[in-house]
């Protein structure tokens, strides 16, 4: 058999294994036995019965989640920004299960459902109307992951996210219920684990954590948070404490905030949990966008939310080093949310292929940094096929006029204020008015 040595600069070295004390290395010096060794790696993917999360967690291996379905399929034209509610699980699922297999291709090891925002409660929220019910998009959500993991080695995870009903300071008891009716359809399709995702507050996300932890299965959790807490200003380090007490398994970020800032907040979410002398694993699916001007609020509170975000989008080269620092912070569940793309998580799978022993399929159309620009006409292309190159390059804008960060808008409006408050009647004109006219005295 073959493993992959433990260096990331090229020459790479493919060592063979001719006994269980003997490593015999060889190099691979010409295209033609890079490639050798990529189909190699590639072939060596895992194969037969499908450990849980937690097994391979448990056993030190990496787990690679996906990517951010709402924006992806945003701007293939299947999600309405403003709501970001999943109904094309049911009404466009060619759309969902494509994505779902780029994900998988590119090295993904959890289909996650595409269930984000669908709560009866946020599915008919402010107008948004829908022609399939919350359980139909469920439903439809849990088999497309379900297919698509099966055609390789994926797990599927059930997911929760925060509600409007929270925010609007509804009971425990009926934020649960929504929790609650979601689960019942995770469990009719018989899930491999289960997500509370896209939290802005601790203690909803400790209601959902305790829902989906009455079923037996594992349950990872994830804050929108960055360094400054949640939106209370309850510290990571505390926030971890009380998911992992509510019963997490996983505990870590997503969203709202890019890889560096994500990474920094789950060091800091381990060091209370450690401190606190319990145990969990760590995860973290950050933005695919360079946010360092965020406040608290995260992205959102952007002027470029959600449309202008482009010019903030990390390289692929930019997202190894994401895949490398969160790993050496202990962090090994490790995926994307905003902004993620295939292509990402395929960097993220090829940084971290001497940790997982294979590369992904879609690796076979991809030269390791950069070593496919051998073959292109240009020779100044050429000169371009090599990881020290794309590692000093700091990428151009292309455009001269704008500037390097952002103001963000910083609201400050949270749980329980009257702006915030919810409602199933569409926006109106006459509400809209005071904010327009708030946002253009702020800039």
């Amino acid at each position: 058999m073959y493993t992959l040595s433990h260096t990331h600069t090229p020459p790479a070295v493919l060592y063979k294994r001719s006994s269980h004390e003997d490593l015999s290395p060889v190099s691979l010096s010409s295209p033609e036995d890079l490639q050798l060794f990529l189909n190699l790696l590639i072939n060596m993917a895992p194969v037969g019965s499908k450990r849980g999360v937690l097994e391979r967690l448990d056993a030190g291996e990496v787990v690679i989640g996906d990517g951010g379905f709402v924006f992806a399929l945003e701007k293939r034209g299947y999600v309405k920004a403003g709501p970001w509610t999943p109904e094309a699980a049911a009404e466009h699922p060619e759309a969902v299960r494509q994505l779902h297999r780029e994900f998988l291709r590119a090295g993904s090891n959890v289909m996650q459902t595409f269930t984000f925002y669908a709560s009866d409660d946020k599915l008919e929220n402010r107008g948004n109307k829908l022609t399939f019910t919350g359980q139909q998009i469920n439903e439809a959500a849990c088999d497309l992951a379900r297919e698509v993991a099966n055609e390789g080695d994926g797990l599927v995870a059930g997911g929760v996210s925060q509600t409007p009903s929270y925010l609007s300071c509804k009971s425990e008891d009926e934020v649960k219920k929504i929790f609650k009716k979601q689960l019942d359809v995770f469990i009719k399709k018989n899930v491999d684990f289960l997500i509370a995702e896209y939290f802005e507050h601790v203690e909803e996300a400790e209601w959902a954590v305790q829902v989906l932890k009455a079923t037996g299965k594992p349950v990872a959790a994830t804050l929108c948070i960055g360094p400054e807490g949640d939106m209370h200003g309850v510290t990571p380090g505390e926030c971890a404490v009380r998911l992992v007490k509510a019963g997490a398994d996983i505990v870590g970020v997503n969203c709202h905030f890019d890889p560096v800032t994500c990474v920094k907040t789950v060091a800091m979410m381990k060091a209370g949990v450690e401190k606190a002398g319990l145990k969990a694993h760590y995860m973290t699916q950050p933005l695919a966008f360079h946010t360092p001007d965020c406040s608290c609020q995260g992205f959102i509170d952007l002027p470029e939310f959600p449309f202008a975000l482009e010019p903030r989008i990390l390289t692929r080269w930019e997202m190894q080093h994401y895949a490398r620092e969160a790993y050496k912070a202990g962090i090994r569940y490790i995926g994307g949310c905003c902004g993620f793309e295939p292509y990402h998580i395929r960097a993220v799978a090829e940084e971290l292929a001497t940790e997982r022993g294979f590369l992904p399929e879609a690796s076979q159309k991809h030269g390791l940094w950069g070593s496919s620009l051998e073959m292109h006409t240009k020779p100044w292309v050429r000169a371009r096929a090599r990881r020290d190159y794309w590692e000093r390059l700091k990428p151009a804008s292309g455009r001269p006029l704008c500037p390097s960060m952002s103001t963000p808008d910083g609201w400050g409006v949270t749980r329980g204020h009257a702006e915030l408050m919810q409602q199933r009647d569409a926006t109106t004109a006459e509400q809209l008015r005071p904010l327009f006219q708030k946002a253009d005295a702020k800039h």
